[in-house]
């Protein structure tokens, strides 16, 4: 099963997270409903991302929409929004990518977690801000998981306008840097990663880890938007573990 669950040296003890990818011999681990998949495959794949994670874990899902809203995440409901917070045990925040950012947070004391999916748009727009301001704003620790590349994700002009116009004046340099030129007249290469830890760091978040993997260059074990079109999605979690 296509399920990688982390150990990050430093984080509290009590969290735990991962991420899952589509394999060599399991290509259709989809874990999303709105890619035209077969519903009754995909509910069986996330029972089998269930099955990975302590009991009595449950998995709480988003519908994305690319914006910047923050919900608290229960047993029932599918809120749209963009992140997920939760202070309860064993319920793990997911968020769904195929190209676009994970993040990963919790407090420095593991009493909260969140997912945000951070694509470029709600990036931008301060998905990351409103996550951690869902915690509590205190000292948070962040993951970084894998998404489209600095060599592979190609945008216009507008892309880095948005970035530009919402930059603090401080990080405006290192801002820039995250946008090579293409050899393609009004186009740039954009570090996604590179853009999402200039604004933890805006917000005090020191304690970043990350995957370094390019989903659009890496066919047999990413599922990407960029490259496929249609395609599936990864899951990236975060749980505080439930004490029995």
């Amino acid at each position: 099963m296509s399920v990688q669950l982390l150990s990050l040296p430093g984080w509290p003890e009590q969290v735990m997270c991962g991420y899952t990818w589509r394999g060599e011999s399991d290509a259709d681990f989809n874990l999303a409903l709105h890619v035209g998949d077969d519903p009754v495959r995909v509910e069986r794949n996330r029972q089998q991302l269930q099955a990975a994670l302590p009991a009595p874990a449950r998995l709480a899902w988003l519908q994305q929409v690319h914006g910047v809203a923050v919900a608290r995440a229960d047993d029932g409901s599918v809120p749209e929004a963009d992140a997920l917070w939760t202070d309860e045990p064993g319920l793990a925040c997911c968020v769904l990518t195929a190209d676009c950012l994970p993040v990963l947070l919790c407090t420095a004391d593991g009493a909260r977690v969140a997912a945000a999916h951070a694509g470029w748009r709600g990036l931008a727009a301060g998905v990351l801000e409103a996550s951690v301001a869902a915690l509590g704003g205190d000292s948070c620790f962040a993951w970084l998981g894998p998404a489209i590349g600095a060599k592979a994700f190609e945008v216009g002009t507008e892309v880095r306008s948005a970035f530009v116009d919402a930059m603090h004046p401080a990080d405006a340099d290192a801002t820039l840097r995250c946008f090579a030129p293409s050899i393609r007249d009004g186009h740039y290469f954009a570090d996604l990663h590179g853009l999402a830890r200039l604004r933890l760091r805006r917000l005090g978040v020191e304690h970043i880890s990350a995957v370094d993997a390019c989903t659009y260059s890496q066919p047999a074990r990413f599922f990407s938007y960029r490259r496929d079109g249609q395609t599936g999605r990864m899951a990236s979690f975060i749980l505080r573990r439930a004490v029995i």
